[in-house]
């Protein structure tokens, strides 16, 4: 009798997305920047036990119509490492400590962060105070010598 594989009733959602690690954004810059992934189709950013990634949706072009792997024995080593336990047939939502799915939402995230939060307005003001002064031993260097 043939034993019926866990993907036998998934519709291969590890198939449609890969998400890559982001650098922590510390900056406004920072984070508008990941405002501007938020701005195109299919893209959502998440931050999980404290680490940020860059959510792609975008089904992989090897996956057949009835969401099976055209290319399995020659499949990336990235697919024949992924195993049944990390499987993305779950029940319930991912518990994320924050998911953005649109820039509207990072920019109120900006917003609460960086205009509400004086501790936050002083990290921002003192990075920019020492990226001035930086500049200006750079400056003082180079008439030096």
């Amino acid at each position: 009798m043939a034993t019926k594989s866990q993907c036998d009733k998934c519709a291969a959602l590890c198939c449609r997305y890969f998400a890559l690690p982001i650098e922590t954004p510390e900056t406004r810059e920072d984070y508008d920047d990941i405002r501007w992934y938020l701005c195109h189709k299919d893209i959502t950013v998440f931050v999980e036990d404290g680490d940020w990634y860059i959510n792609i949706n975008n089904r992989c072009r090897n996956l057949t119509k009835d969401n099976r792997c055209r290319i399995y024995n020659k499949r990336p080593r990235i697919c024949r490492n992924y195993r049944h336990k990390d499987c993305d047939f779950v029940d319930g939502e991912y518990d994320y400590e924050l998911h953005f799915t649109s820039a509207r939402q990072m920019e109120e995230y900006i917003k609460i962060k960086f205009d509400n939060n004086a501790a936050e307005k002083q990290k921002a003001r003192n990075h920019i105070a020492r990226k001035k002064l930086q500049r200006s031993q750079r400056k003082t260097r180079n008439k030096i010598s």
